[in-house]
């Protein structure tokens, strides 16, 4: 690895009860269920021996409690970071897509379309969520060049990371899976971001997380 390279391990929080249910957390602050703790404890293990020198986290519970158990035993402290939350989604959060369908049903076709601009009442747009999570990448990878970092956040802000590194555009489709706890890996130098490795589960076999569609943000987040 070059010495300018970092090493990125971007781990998505755990599975609450709102995702079991489909329904839009954003930045609601929802706090793990049962078996996102279980996980958390799972991902942490998983990676306590890799040579972490720094893990950042969102500040909301899901993602904060998930960062702490990856810290507890890797021995390394969670810095908070307002900006790997997920995507704000407004007056949306605490629906389900039905319900969303239902109520705002132009809404949710230029959600389900993937329109860059559209960001529901109160809520952020596609492309300034976008350039919130791949700025923060980019920042916190800056931070430590040659060391290895653990960024866990959301389902959304994952998929942008995943969009950075492949050149996906943001109206393209979802067909990558992100599921809570997973490990995925991605390498920053001067020359930009590479994804490595993506949706490794092994430490998960026992019980598999949700995927990603349920954080609140299916195929537009």
């Amino acid at each position: 690895m070059s010495e300018f390279a970092t090493r990125l391990i971007a781990v998505r929080h755990g599975e609450t009860a709102w995702n079991r249910v489909s329904r839009i957390q954003g930045h609601t602050d929802i706090p793990l269920n049962e078996a996102g703790l279980w996980q958390a404890r799972q991902v942490g293990q998983a990676v306590a021996a890799e040579g972490i020198d720094a893990i950042y986290s969102s500040d909301l519970q899901r993602a904060a409690d998930t960062a702490r158990a990856i810290g507890r035993a890797a021995g390394v402290p969670v810095q908070l970071d307002v900006a790997l939350r997920e995507r704000h989604f407004g007056e949306l959060e605490g629906l389900t897509h039905d319900e969303i369908n239902t109520r705002w049903p132009e809404q949710g076709r230029r959600w389900r379309g993937r329109d860059p601009d559209y960001g529901p009442q109160g809520g952020e747009t596609l492309k300034d969520f976008h350039a919130r999570c791949v700025g923060a990448l980019t920042r916190l990878a800056q931070r430590h060049p040659g060391q290895t970092v653990v960024l866990v956040a959301h389902g959304g802000v994952l998929d942008c990371f995943y969009r950075a590194a492949n050149g996906v555009d943001l109206s393209v489709p979802r067909s990558w899976t992100i599921g809570n706890a997973t490990i995925n890996r991605l390498l920053y130098s001067p020359d930009g971001l590479t994804m490595i490795g993506w949706a490794d589960d092994g430490h998960l076999q026992a019980e598999r997380g949700l995927d990603e569609s349920s954080d609140g943000a299916v195929a537009p987040a």
